[in-house]
């Protein structure tokens, strides 16, 4: 079993985080994670976004040759689309404005009750 880079306690293969201390051991090697590759004699960390904002918690910073975690600066993340409907809108609203709703509600039922008498 591999073992905690922090607390050096046994942890399982597919372990996320250290269930010791909860280190995150994603950026150790955690099956799965596509592992980046310095070319040529320049870390990775010179040219990661991670790097760049202090972010980074691996241990072989800043001269790390390899890493799952790498992003390249030169590279944005990835945005993912958003658009919203009608019926979304409408949705959000409601969530908002329950109190609102509930309010208006009980006027109509009472509205109701004195039509019927």
């Amino acid at each position: 079993m591999p073992a905690c880079p922090r607390c050096h306690q046994s942890v399982a293969p597919q372990a996320i985080a250290c269930p010791s201390c909860h280190m995150p051991l994603k950026a150790h090697g955690h099956p799965g994670m596509p592992l980046h590759r310095a070319i040529g004699s320049e870390p990775l960390c010179l040219t990661c976004t991670y790097h760049a904002d202090d972010t980074c918690t691996f241990p072989k910073r800043p001269e790390a040759m390899d890493c799952t975690l790498y992003n390249d600066v030169n590279k944005p993340l990835p945005v993912a689309p958003v658009s919203y409907t009608g019926s979304d809108r409408l949705k959000t609203w409601a969530k908002r404005h329950t109190g609102l709703l509930a309010l208006l509600g009980l006027l109509l039922l009472s509205l109701m009750v004195v039509l019927v008498r």
